[in-house]
Protein backbone atom coordinates (compact mmCIF):
# COMPACT_ATOMS: atom_id res chain seq x y z
CA UNK A 1 0.00 0.00 0.00
CA UNK A 2 1.25 3.59 -1.17
CA UNK A 3 2.26 5.83 1.68
CA UNK A 4 0.59 9.42 1.17
CA UNK A 5 3.27 11.57 0.42
CA UNK A 6 3.63 15.72 1.56
CA UNK A 7 1.80 17.16 -1.67
CA UNK A 8 4.45 19.83 -1.06
CA UNK A 9 7.30 17.81 -0.87
CA UNK A 10 5.89 15.94 -4.50
CA UNK A 11 5.52 19.26 -5.89
CA UNK A 12 9.27 20.45 -4.62
CA UNK A 13 10.56 17.74 -6.18
CA UNK A 14 8.52 17.91 -9.56
CA UNK A 15 9.04 21.21 -9.66
CA UNK A 16 12.98 21.21 -9.22
CA UNK A 17 13.11 18.54 -11.93
CA UNK A 18 11.20 20.18 -14.38
CA UNK A 19 13.46 22.88 -14.30
CA UNK A 20 16.07 21.04 -14.09
CA UNK A 21 16.21 19.44 -18.02
CA UNK A 22 14.54 22.85 -20.38
CA UNK A 23 17.33 24.59 -18.14
CA UNK A 24 19.79 22.55 -20.01
CA UNK A 25 18.19 22.80 -23.62
CA UNK A 26 17.36 26.45 -23.64
CA UNK A 27 21.41 27.14 -22.74
CA UNK A 28 22.75 24.34 -24.82
CA UNK A 29 20.82 26.87 -27.82
CA UNK A 30 22.88 29.63 -27.18
CA UNK A 31 26.53 27.90 -26.95
CA UNK A 32 25.54 26.07 -30.09
CA UNK A 33 27.67 28.91 -32.59
CA UNK A 34 30.87 28.01 -30.06
CA UNK A 35 30.07 24.41 -30.22
CA UNK A 36 29.73 24.62 -33.74
CA UNK A 37 32.90 26.19 -34.40
CA UNK A 38 35.03 24.50 -31.52
CA UNK A 39 34.27 21.03 -33.54
CA UNK A 40 33.99 22.37 -37.17
CA UNK A 41 30.39 21.61 -37.38
CA UNK A 42 28.36 22.07 -39.91
CA UNK A 43 24.87 23.38 -39.75
CA UNK A 44 22.68 19.73 -40.25
CA UNK A 45 25.50 18.21 -37.90
CA UNK A 46 25.10 21.09 -35.27
CA UNK A 47 21.16 20.61 -35.37
CA UNK A 48 21.65 17.23 -33.85
CA UNK A 49 23.46 18.42 -30.62
CA UNK A 50 19.36 19.36 -30.37
CA UNK A 51 17.50 16.42 -32.02
CA UNK A 52 19.94 13.53 -30.45
CA UNK A 53 18.32 14.46 -27.46
CA UNK A 54 14.93 14.63 -28.84
CA UNK A 55 15.36 11.71 -30.48
CA UNK A 56 15.75 8.87 -27.65
CA UNK A 57 13.66 11.37 -25.48
CA UNK A 58 10.85 10.09 -27.63
CA UNK A 59 12.06 7.01 -28.30
CA UNK A 60 11.79 6.06 -24.42
CA UNK A 61 9.23 8.07 -23.11
CA UNK A 62 6.58 5.51 -23.86
CA UNK A 63 8.57 1.91 -22.52
CA UNK A 64 9.40 4.21 -19.02
CA UNK A 65 5.95 5.38 -19.09
CA UNK A 66 4.39 1.84 -18.97
CA UNK A 67 7.27 0.21 -17.07
CA UNK A 68 7.06 3.33 -13.97
CA UNK A 69 2.86 2.20 -14.37
CA UNK A 70 4.29 -1.48 -13.47
CA UNK A 71 7.16 -1.19 -11.05
CA UNK A 72 6.85 2.49 -9.68
CA UNK A 73 7.19 6.01 -10.87
CA UNK A 74 9.31 6.99 -7.64
CA UNK A 75 11.71 4.38 -9.21
CA UNK A 76 11.90 5.69 -12.49
CA UNK A 77 11.99 9.57 -11.63
CA UNK A 78 15.03 8.59 -9.83
CA UNK A 79 16.60 6.63 -12.15
CA UNK A 80 15.39 9.17 -14.97
CA UNK A 81 17.57 12.04 -12.65
CA UNK A 82 20.96 10.00 -12.08
CA UNK A 83 21.10 9.05 -15.78
CA UNK A 84 20.62 13.03 -16.97
CA UNK A 85 23.06 13.94 -13.97
CA UNK A 86 25.72 10.99 -15.36
CA UNK A 87 25.11 12.31 -19.21
CA UNK A 88 25.66 16.24 -18.44
CA UNK A 89 28.88 15.29 -16.92
CA UNK A 90 29.70 13.21 -20.18
CA UNK A 91 28.67 15.60 -22.50
CA UNK A 92 30.97 18.31 -20.52
CA UNK A 93 34.14 16.31 -21.16
CA UNK A 94 33.54 15.46 -25.00
CA UNK A 95 36.02 15.33 -26.89
CA UNK A 96 34.66 15.68 -30.11
CA UNK A 97 30.67 16.12 -31.68
CA UNK A 98 29.93 12.63 -32.44
CA UNK A 99 30.80 11.92 -28.73
CA UNK A 100 28.67 15.52 -27.63
CA UNK A 101 25.97 13.73 -29.87
CA UNK A 102 25.56 10.46 -27.97
CA UNK A 103 25.98 11.91 -24.69
CA UNK A 104 23.08 13.77 -25.59
CA UNK A 105 21.51 10.99 -26.41
CA UNK A 106 21.83 9.54 -22.83
CA UNK A 107 20.32 12.98 -21.85
CA UNK A 108 17.30 11.74 -23.54
CA UNK A 109 16.98 8.56 -21.82
CA UNK A 110 17.09 10.34 -18.69
CA UNK A 111 14.80 12.81 -19.74
CA UNK A 112 12.43 10.45 -20.65
CA UNK A 113 12.49 8.92 -16.82
CA UNK A 114 11.63 12.38 -15.72
CA UNK A 115 9.08 12.97 -18.30
CA UNK A 116 6.86 10.50 -18.03
CA UNK A 117 6.78 10.36 -14.36
CA UNK A 118 7.01 13.97 -12.64
CA UNK A 119 3.56 14.73 -14.04
CA UNK A 120 1.96 11.35 -13.63
CA UNK A 121 2.71 11.39 -9.53
CA UNK A 122 1.71 15.07 -9.38
CA UNK A 123 -1.19 13.49 -11.00
CA UNK A 124 -1.27 10.78 -8.04
CA UNK A 125 -1.25 13.00 -5.23
CA UNK A 126 -3.16 16.05 -6.25
CA UNK A 127 -7.00 15.50 -6.65
CA UNK A 128 -8.59 16.52 -9.53
CA UNK A 129 -9.81 19.87 -8.39
CA UNK A 130 -6.17 20.79 -7.34
CA UNK A 131 -4.72 19.36 -10.11
CA UNK A 132 -4.75 22.40 -12.90
CA UNK A 133 -3.09 24.72 -10.18
CA UNK A 134 -0.23 21.85 -9.25
CA UNK A 135 0.37 21.22 -12.85
CA UNK A 136 0.40 25.27 -13.82
CA UNK A 137 2.72 25.70 -11.57
CA UNK A 138 5.18 22.39 -12.38
CA UNK A 139 4.57 24.01 -15.99
CA UNK A 140 5.83 28.15 -14.04
CA UNK A 141 8.87 25.55 -13.31
CA UNK A 142 9.63 24.60 -17.13
CA UNK A 143 9.44 28.24 -18.15
CA UNK A 144 11.96 29.14 -15.26
CA UNK A 145 14.17 26.97 -16.88
CA UNK A 146 13.55 28.49 -19.83
CA UNK A 147 14.00 31.75 -18.31
CA UNK A 148 17.48 31.38 -16.91
CA UNK A 149 18.72 28.72 -19.48
CA UNK A 150 20.15 31.39 -22.55
CA UNK A 151 21.04 34.31 -20.16
CA UNK A 152 23.36 32.13 -18.09
CA UNK A 153 24.32 29.79 -20.95
CA UNK A 154 25.05 32.97 -22.40
CA UNK A 155 27.54 34.13 -19.92
CA UNK A 156 29.49 30.90 -19.22
CA UNK A 157 29.96 30.36 -22.93
CA UNK A 158 31.27 34.30 -22.92
CA UNK A 159 33.24 33.62 -19.96
CA UNK A 160 33.57 30.05 -19.07
CA UNK A 161 33.24 28.06 -22.19
CA UNK A 162 30.56 26.01 -23.59
CA UNK A 163 31.32 22.93 -21.05
CA UNK A 164 30.74 24.52 -18.45
CA UNK A 165 27.07 24.99 -19.56
CA UNK A 166 26.88 20.80 -19.35
CA UNK A 167 28.88 21.28 -15.99
CA UNK A 168 26.44 23.15 -13.51
CA UNK A 169 23.63 20.74 -14.34
CA UNK A 170 25.48 18.15 -12.35
CA UNK A 171 25.64 19.75 -8.85
CA UNK A 172 21.74 20.76 -9.68
CA UNK A 173 21.08 16.95 -10.52
CA UNK A 174 23.17 15.75 -7.24
CA UNK A 175 20.60 17.83 -5.66
CA UNK A 176 17.62 16.39 -6.59
CA UNK A 177 18.56 13.11 -5.98
CA UNK A 178 19.31 13.89 -2.61
CA UNK A 179 15.50 14.98 -2.29
CA UNK A 180 14.07 11.98 -3.57
CA UNK A 181 15.79 9.66 -1.38
CA UNK A 182 15.58 11.56 1.53
CA UNK A 183 11.84 12.97 1.60
CA UNK A 184 9.34 11.76 -1.02
CA UNK A 185 7.66 9.10 0.85
CA UNK A 186 6.02 6.29 -1.07
CA UNK A 187 5.18 4.97 -4.55
CA UNK A 188 2.90 4.61 -7.62
CA UNK A 189 2.58 1.55 -9.54
CA UNK A 190 -1.14 0.89 -10.48
CA UNK A 191 -0.53 -1.21 -12.62
CA UNK A 192 1.36 -3.38 -10.89
CA UNK A 193 1.69 -7.05 -11.84
CA UNK A 194 0.96 -6.40 -15.51
CA UNK A 195 3.17 -7.50 -18.44
CA UNK A 196 5.51 -5.81 -20.82
CA UNK A 197 4.96 -5.43 -24.05
CA UNK A 198 8.95 -5.68 -25.29
CA UNK A 199 8.09 -6.48 -29.15
CA UNK A 200 5.61 -3.33 -29.23
CA UNK A 201 8.84 -1.45 -27.19
CA UNK A 202 10.67 -2.69 -29.74
CA UNK A 203 9.35 -1.73 -32.65
CA UNK A 204 7.93 1.76 -31.59
CA UNK A 205 11.86 2.12 -31.09
CA UNK A 206 13.29 1.42 -34.16
CA UNK A 207 10.48 2.73 -36.26
CA UNK A 208 10.43 6.27 -34.91
CA UNK A 209 14.35 6.59 -35.13
CA UNK A 210 14.29 5.60 -38.62
CA UNK A 211 11.75 8.13 -39.29
CA UNK A 212 13.37 10.87 -37.75
CA UNK A 213 17.00 10.04 -39.29
CA UNK A 214 15.43 9.23 -42.75
CA UNK A 215 14.06 12.97 -41.95
CA UNK A 216 17.24 14.33 -41.93
CA UNK A 217 18.55 12.82 -44.88
CA UNK A 218 16.30 14.10 -46.73
CA UNK A 219 16.09 15.40 -50.00
CA UNK A 220 18.20 12.18 -50.91
CA UNK A 221 16.68 9.31 -51.84
CA UNK A 222 17.73 6.97 -48.95
CA UNK A 223 15.99 9.39 -47.11
CA UNK A 224 12.78 9.23 -48.21
CA UNK A 225 13.19 5.42 -48.03
CA UNK A 226 14.56 5.04 -44.70
CA UNK A 227 11.84 7.70 -43.94
CA UNK A 228 9.03 5.28 -45.21
CA UNK A 229 10.36 2.21 -43.81
CA UNK A 230 9.72 4.18 -40.15
CA UNK A 231 6.04 5.19 -40.69
CA UNK A 232 5.47 1.24 -42.06
CA UNK A 233 6.59 0.41 -38.76
CA UNK A 234 4.97 2.61 -36.37
CA UNK A 235 1.77 1.97 -38.46
CA UNK A 236 2.73 -1.75 -37.93
CA UNK A 237 2.95 -0.50 -34.37
CA UNK A 238 -0.33 0.97 -33.75
CA UNK A 239 -1.80 -2.57 -35.19
CA UNK A 240 0.06 -4.60 -32.53
CA UNK A 241 -0.92 -2.66 -29.76
CA UNK A 242 -4.57 -2.56 -30.54
CA UNK A 243 -4.59 -6.06 -30.70
CA UNK A 244 -2.42 -6.80 -27.71
CA UNK A 245 -3.32 -8.02 -24.16
CA UNK A 246 -1.24 -5.91 -22.50
CA UNK A 247 -0.19 -2.93 -24.85
CA UNK A 248 2.33 -0.50 -24.07
CA UNK A 249 -0.24 1.97 -25.38
CA UNK A 250 -3.62 1.27 -25.14
CA UNK A 251 -4.79 3.08 -28.43
CA UNK A 252 -8.22 2.41 -27.55
CA UNK A 253 -8.19 5.01 -25.39
CA UNK A 254 -8.25 7.27 -28.68
CA UNK A 255 -11.02 5.91 -29.69
CA UNK A 256 -13.00 6.33 -26.44
CA UNK A 257 -11.82 9.70 -25.66
CA UNK A 258 -12.52 12.36 -27.75
CA UNK A 259 -10.77 14.45 -25.11
CA UNK A 260 -7.72 12.83 -25.03
CA UNK A 261 -7.01 12.26 -28.50
CA UNK A 262 -7.22 16.05 -29.48
CA UNK A 263 -5.41 17.08 -26.78
CA UNK A 264 -2.69 14.90 -27.75
CA UNK A 265 -2.70 16.09 -31.04
CA UNK A 266 -3.20 19.56 -30.37
CA UNK A 267 0.47 18.91 -28.49
CA UNK A 268 1.95 17.34 -31.27
CA UNK A 269 1.05 20.34 -33.83
CA UNK A 270 1.79 23.30 -31.19
CA UNK A 271 4.87 21.48 -30.51
CA UNK A 272 6.10 21.26 -34.11
CA UNK A 273 5.31 24.76 -34.67
CA UNK A 274 7.40 26.16 -32.37
CA UNK A 275 10.37 24.67 -30.79
CA UNK A 276 12.62 25.39 -33.45
CA UNK A 277 11.76 29.20 -32.33
CA UNK A 278 14.55 29.50 -30.35
CA UNK A 279 17.24 27.46 -32.28
CA UNK A 280 16.84 29.95 -35.13
CA UNK A 281 16.29 32.57 -33.03
CA UNK A 282 19.49 32.24 -31.34
CA UNK A 283 21.34 32.21 -34.59
CA UNK A 284 19.69 34.89 -35.91
CA UNK A 285 20.73 37.27 -33.08
CA UNK A 286 23.90 35.67 -32.92
CA UNK A 287 24.41 35.46 -36.56
CA UNK A 288 22.83 38.39 -38.33
CA UNK A 289 22.35 40.72 -35.22
CA UNK A 290 25.81 40.01 -34.19
CA UNK A 291 24.90 40.26 -30.55
CA UNK A 292 26.91 38.35 -28.27
CA UNK A 293 25.92 34.51 -26.53
CA UNK A 294 24.96 36.87 -23.17
CA UNK A 295 22.89 39.37 -25.04
CA UNK A 296 21.44 36.94 -27.48
CA UNK A 297 20.30 35.08 -24.25
CA UNK A 298 18.99 37.99 -21.77
CA UNK A 299 16.62 38.90 -25.40
CA UNK A 300 15.60 35.33 -25.93
CA UNK A 301 14.75 35.09 -21.93
CA UNK A 302 11.76 37.21 -22.60
CA UNK A 303 9.21 34.23 -23.64
CA UNK A 304 10.08 32.09 -21.14
CA UNK A 305 9.61 34.67 -18.44
CA UNK A 306 6.10 35.69 -19.71
CA UNK A 307 5.39 31.91 -19.70
CA UNK A 308 6.46 31.71 -16.14
CA UNK A 309 4.55 34.40 -14.96
CA UNK A 310 1.20 33.39 -16.81
CA UNK A 311 1.36 29.56 -16.40
CA UNK A 312 -0.40 29.63 -12.88
CA UNK A 313 -2.71 31.61 -13.93
CA UNK A 314 -3.42 29.78 -16.76
CA UNK A 315 -3.63 26.22 -14.72
CA UNK A 316 -5.90 27.88 -12.20
CA UNK A 317 -8.08 28.91 -14.61
CA UNK A 318 -8.41 25.73 -16.82
CA UNK A 319 -9.98 24.23 -13.30
CA UNK A 320 -12.65 26.97 -13.78
CA UNK A 321 -13.19 27.06 -17.51
CA UNK A 322 -13.38 24.12 -20.16
CA UNK A 323 -9.64 24.17 -21.06
CA UNK A 324 -10.17 23.97 -24.73
CA UNK A 325 -11.19 27.56 -24.52
CA UNK A 326 -8.08 28.37 -22.69
CA UNK A 327 -5.52 26.25 -24.57
CA UNK A 328 -7.24 27.29 -28.19
CA UNK A 329 -7.10 31.01 -27.32
CA UNK A 330 -2.94 30.57 -26.69
CA UNK A 331 -2.50 28.52 -30.00
CA UNK A 332 -4.68 31.51 -31.56
CA UNK A 333 -1.71 33.64 -30.23
CA UNK A 334 1.00 31.57 -31.15
CA UNK A 335 -0.26 31.96 -34.80
CA UNK A 336 0.18 35.56 -34.30
CA UNK A 337 3.53 35.71 -33.15
CA UNK A 338 4.90 32.76 -35.77
CA UNK A 339 3.14 34.82 -38.45
CA UNK A 340 5.27 37.95 -37.92
CA UNK A 341 8.20 36.09 -37.73
CA UNK A 342 7.66 35.03 -41.44
CA UNK A 343 8.87 38.41 -41.98
CA UNK A 344 12.03 37.78 -40.24
CA UNK A 345 14.72 40.11 -42.01
CA UNK A 346 18.55 41.68 -40.94
CA UNK A 347 16.78 45.05 -40.14
CA UNK A 348 13.98 43.69 -38.10
CA UNK A 349 13.64 46.14 -34.92
CA UNK A 350 14.93 44.21 -31.98
CA UNK A 351 12.14 46.21 -30.24
CA UNK A 352 9.63 43.91 -32.71
CA UNK A 353 11.76 40.92 -32.21
CA UNK A 354 10.90 41.49 -27.96
CA UNK A 355 7.24 42.25 -28.34
CA UNK A 356 7.07 38.92 -30.65
CA UNK A 357 8.16 36.88 -28.27
CA UNK A 358 6.14 38.37 -25.20
CA UNK A 359 3.30 37.42 -27.70
CA UNK A 360 4.75 33.69 -28.55
CA UNK A 361 5.23 33.10 -24.22
CA UNK A 362 1.60 34.35 -23.86
CA UNK A 363 0.36 31.88 -26.61
CA UNK A 364 2.27 29.18 -24.71
CA UNK A 365 1.25 29.68 -21.13
CA UNK A 366 -1.87 29.84 -22.19
CA UNK A 367 -1.79 26.61 -24.01
CA UNK A 368 0.61 24.37 -22.27
CA UNK A 369 -1.00 23.74 -18.48
CA UNK A 370 -4.67 24.23 -19.60
CA UNK A 371 -4.06 21.07 -22.46
CA UNK A 372 -2.14 19.01 -19.93
CA UNK A 373 -5.15 19.34 -17.63
CA UNK A 374 -7.14 18.48 -20.47
CA UNK A 375 -5.32 15.47 -21.00
CA UNK A 376 -4.93 14.01 -17.29
CA UNK A 377 -8.08 14.15 -16.31
CA UNK A 378 -9.99 12.40 -19.58
CA UNK A 379 -8.32 9.27 -18.32
CA UNK A 380 -8.92 6.61 -15.10
CA UNK A 381 -5.92 6.64 -12.36
CA UNK A 382 -4.35 3.72 -13.77
CA UNK A 383 -3.58 5.22 -17.03
CA UNK A 384 -1.52 8.18 -15.08
CA UNK A 385 2.00 7.00 -16.19
CA UNK A 386 0.86 6.12 -19.57
CA UNK A 387 -1.04 8.90 -20.59
CA UNK A 388 1.57 11.82 -18.94
CA UNK A 389 3.93 9.50 -21.85
CA UNK A 390 1.83 9.65 -24.48
CA UNK A 391 1.60 13.22 -23.87
CA UNK A 392 5.17 13.48 -23.12
CA UNK A 393 6.28 11.43 -26.39
CA UNK A 394 3.36 14.40 -28.54
CA UNK A 395 5.15 16.72 -27.34
CA UNK A 396 8.95 15.70 -28.01
CA UNK A 397 8.22 14.45 -31.42
CA UNK A 398 6.46 17.45 -32.30
CA UNK A 399 9.91 19.21 -31.09
CA UNK A 400 11.43 16.56 -33.47
CA UNK A 401 9.30 17.46 -36.61
CA UNK A 402 10.05 20.92 -35.80
CA UNK A 403 13.65 20.14 -36.02
CA UNK A 404 13.00 18.25 -38.45
CA UNK A 405 11.62 20.65 -40.79
CA UNK A 406 14.48 23.24 -40.01
CA UNK A 407 16.93 20.48 -40.49
CA UNK A 408 15.22 19.78 -43.83
CA UNK A 409 14.79 23.46 -44.71
CA UNK A 410 18.41 24.09 -44.13
CA UNK A 411 20.00 20.98 -46.25
CA UNK A 412 17.55 22.29 -49.26
CA UNK A 413 18.88 26.23 -48.63
CA UNK A 414 22.08 26.02 -47.17
CA UNK A 415 23.33 22.90 -47.82
CA UNK A 416 25.93 20.79 -45.17
CA UNK A 417 28.24 24.06 -44.42
CA UNK A 418 29.25 25.83 -41.64
CA UNK A 419 26.87 29.23 -41.54
CA UNK A 420 29.51 31.73 -42.64
CA UNK A 421 28.57 35.24 -43.62
CA UNK A 422 28.52 34.30 -46.98
CA UNK A 423 25.58 32.20 -46.67
CA UNK A 424 23.67 34.78 -44.01
CA UNK A 425 21.41 35.08 -46.96
CA UNK A 426 20.61 31.71 -47.41
CA UNK A 427 19.81 31.66 -43.73
CA UNK A 428 18.00 34.20 -43.43
CA UNK A 429 15.55 32.78 -46.57
CA UNK A 430 14.99 29.66 -44.36
CA UNK A 431 14.45 31.15 -41.42
CA UNK A 432 11.43 33.21 -42.91
CA UNK A 433 10.54 29.71 -44.59
CA UNK A 434 10.10 28.12 -41.41
CA UNK A 435 8.17 30.01 -39.70
CA UNK A 436 5.60 30.15 -42.45
CA UNK A 437 4.98 26.31 -42.37
CA UNK A 438 5.34 26.50 -38.68
CA UNK A 439 2.27 29.77 -38.72
CA UNK A 440 0.15 27.03 -41.17
CA UNK A 441 0.95 24.06 -38.75
CA UNK A 442 -0.17 25.86 -35.81
CA UNK A 443 -3.71 27.73 -37.57
CA UNK A 444 -4.29 23.90 -38.29
CA UNK A 445 -3.82 23.13 -34.79
CA UNK A 446 -6.29 25.96 -33.48
CA UNK A 447 -8.96 23.38 -35.21
CA UNK A 448 -7.77 20.64 -33.35
CA UNK A 449 -7.76 21.93 -29.86
CA UNK A 450 -11.36 23.31 -30.28
CA UNK A 451 -12.46 19.89 -31.31
CA UNK A 452 -11.60 18.19 -28.17
CA UNK A 453 -14.82 18.29 -26.34
CA UNK A 454 -15.49 19.19 -22.62
CA UNK A 455 -13.77 16.99 -19.66
CA UNK A 456 -16.64 18.56 -17.14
Amino acid sequence: MNQTPDKKVALMIAMLAAFFVPFMGSSVNIALPAIGKDFAMDAVALSWVATSFLLTAAMFLLPFGRLADIYGRKLFFFLGIVTYTLASFVSAISPSGLILILSRGLQGMGGAMIFSTGIAILSSVFPSNERGKALGMTAAAVYLGLSFGPPLGGLLTHYLGWRFVFLIHVPLGLIIIILILSKLKGEWADAKGESFDLLGSLTYCISLTALVYGLSLLPDNIGITIALIGLIGLFGFIVWEYNSPSPLLDVRIFQTSTVFAFSNLSTLVHYSATFAVGFLISLYLQYIKLYTPQIAGMILMVQPVVMALVSPFAGRLSDRIEPRIVASIGMAMTVIGLSVFSFISKDMMLSLIILNLTILGLGFALFSSPNTNAVMSSVDKKYFGVASATLGTMRLTGQMLSMGITTLIFSVKIGRVQITEEYYQQFLVSSRMAFLIFSILCFLGILASMARGKIR
